[in-house]
């Protein structure tokens, strides 16, 4: 298949590329810089020159594909609402020019939006959408195009991880090394699930060749991981302090990351696993942590 990736150039993006490559497909990759166009071409990837704030680029994009991957999304959690409502606008761009035909759109989300109450492990059969977590748009723009005949399916997200970036967990090493120290909030028993970035690659290629209309997936290896641990391996990775912190202080100490270090994000992907014939192997969120770069 020819293959439209949006974030082709992103973390997931980049490893996606090649594990598409060696099944055989083509791919054609968005980008909105020169540099990034350097990057695509150095890999054999026709470029496609666009952004999500140019809706009508990303069509153009979908229009010339068998299928599309949509991987693009604003990762400024100061303002994490309002980049939830681009990557809807961004998915129905997509969907505009797939609408009447079999080609399919295999959509971004995270693992919360399927979570059925709070505390409880988030599982592929449950679309809360009544929930305040702004993912939702995304899965509401999915909904909207499903509707509409499109063949759309999502991936969603635990914390994509190598030595380099862990996704959420990231941006608390960035904080600790700020701040000189690592910290959690109250007893750190909040959860959250994990995946290594070759085996989300992974994935992504499974769901997209299989193609099936309304399917979700979760990109899941380990089920429930504390936030205290994630916290004290950062803290040995680093030799920095770790501490507890009182909810009071979350704002303070850890800006746009406080809603997200109390949220539970625990989930499964026994469904997945089972669907698609998708068997993760690579290594820990803890491994990796330990392991990471110190640059």
């Amino acid at each position: 298949m020819r293959i439209f990736v949006t974030g082709a150039t992103g973390f997931i993006g980049s490893a996606v590329i090649p594990e598409l490559k060696a099944a055989g497909h083509q791919i054609l990759g968005l980008t909105r810089s020169a540099e990034g166009a350097g990057k695509l071409r150095a890999q054999g990837v026709e470029v496609h020159q666009g952004m999500l704030e140019e809706p009508q680029t990303l069509t153009r994009g979908a229009e010339k594909a068998d299928a599309v991957i949509h991987l693009a999304f604003d990762h400024d959690f100061s303002d994490y609402a309002a980049n939830c409502r681009k990557d809807a606008a961004a998915i129905a761009a997509l969907g505009a020019s797939l609408a009447g035909s079999d080609r399919p759109l295999l959509i971004t989300s995270a693992v919360g939006i399927g979570t059925p109450a709070p505390g409880e492990m988030a599982r592929e059969d449950v679309l809360n959408l009544d929930q305040r977590n702004p993912r939702t748009a995304s899965e509401r723009a999915g909904q909207d195009l499903l509707e509409q005949g499109v063949n759309v399916s999502a991936i969603r997200l635990s914390q994509i991880h190598d030595t380099r970036r862990q996704g959420l967990v990231s941006y608390l090493i960035d904080i600790a090394r700020a701040k000189g120290e690592a910290v959690y909030v109250a007893d750190g028993e909040a959860r959250w699930s994990a995946c290594h970035i070759g085996d989300a690659a992974r994935l992504y290629r499974l769901a997209t060749e299989k193609a099936t209309p309304g399917a979700r997936y979760n990109a899941v290896d380990e089920e429930g991981i504390r936030i205290r641990y994630i916290t004290e391996t950062i803290g040995e990775s680093l030799n920095l302090p770790v501490r507890s912190i009182a909810p009071g202080e979350a704002g303070e100490e850890l800006g746009a990351m406080a809603h997200f270090a109390v949220l539970d994000m625990a989930a499964s992907s026994a469904s997945t696993r089972v669907e698609l014939g998708w068997a993760p192997s690579g290594p820990s969120l803890l491994a990796d942590l330990a392991a990471m770069h110190q640059n």
